[in-house]
């Protein structure tokens, strides 16, 4: 019979590692899942995946068990959720964390490179996050989610860019810039022109917020016919 329940634990075990959402859904304030939070949070980063509900459910814990919290896992947190931007996912874990863990220098840093991005002020980001490489470099992909980001936030004010406001928001220049741009023109879209001098403007696909004739009418808006009927009532 010993034999026989062996097999159930090793099953077990495995099951587990691939419900971690589920667990937090039934039990979020069971303190016996933190390990199994903890490991899901590396798994995040080794496989490139993202769960803020199960990231959001550790922080709780840690609340509760302050003794048992990891500031190497919080980091890592805090810096999948800064590649989510721009959903409030910074915030909302920071939230959950004390303040005397935040005056740590690592997260000072965090929070400072989360507010260069929320105000747009790439050159100030990238800058800051050359010197904690050793931190935002041991989550594999920030980099691309922030140049996605800086992309995203040109495309919303931009038809066309210069180039090298474009080189310094995504933080690449040179021969690499000439092949990420060949790179978006063959797939997404973009097209090049020459600017006035030397420069050079790169054309932004078209969108309501660049282009705001392209906006479509909400359910409420109000056709000018309609409006035109009321004048004659209240007259």
């Amino acid at each position: 019979m010993g034999r026989e329940r062996e097999a159930p634990k090793k099953s077990e075990k495995e099951v587990v590692s691939y419900t971690v959402e589920q667990l937090v859904a039934v039990n979020p304030y069971n303190p016996d899942i933190l390990p199994d939070l903890e490991n899901y949070v590396n798994e995040q980063v080794s496989s490139q995946v993202y769960s803020l509900d199960a990231n959001l459910c550790l922080l709780r814990l840690y609340q509760f068990e302050p003794e048992r919290m990891s500031t190497q896992i919080v980091a890592r947190i805090l810096v999948k959720a800064l590649m989510a931007i721009p959903a409030p996912d910074f915030s909302l874990c920071l939230f959950l964390i004390p303040e005397r863990v935040q005056m740590e220098e690592q997260f000072k840093t965090l929070i400072v490179l989360s507010h260069y991005l929320e105000t747009g002020r790439f050159r100030q980001f990238w800058d800051e996050a050359a010197k904690s490489r050793h931190i935002v470099e041991a989550v594999p992909g920030f980099e691309q989610a922030i140049q996605a980001y800086a992309i995203h936030l040109l495309s919303l004010t931009y038809q066309k860019v210069p180039r090298s406001v474009l080189a310094e928001a995504i933080n690449i220049e040179g021969l690499s810039l000439d092949k990420f741009l060949e790179q978006q023109v063959a797939n997404c879209g973009w097209i090049l022109e020459k600017g006035h001098g030397r420069g050079q403007l790169v054309v932004l696909p078209s969108n309501e917020f660049n282009h705001p004739e392209l906006k479509k009418n909400t359910a409420g808006s109000i056709p000018l016919e309609h409006v035109a009927r009321i004048f004659p009532i209240l007259g």
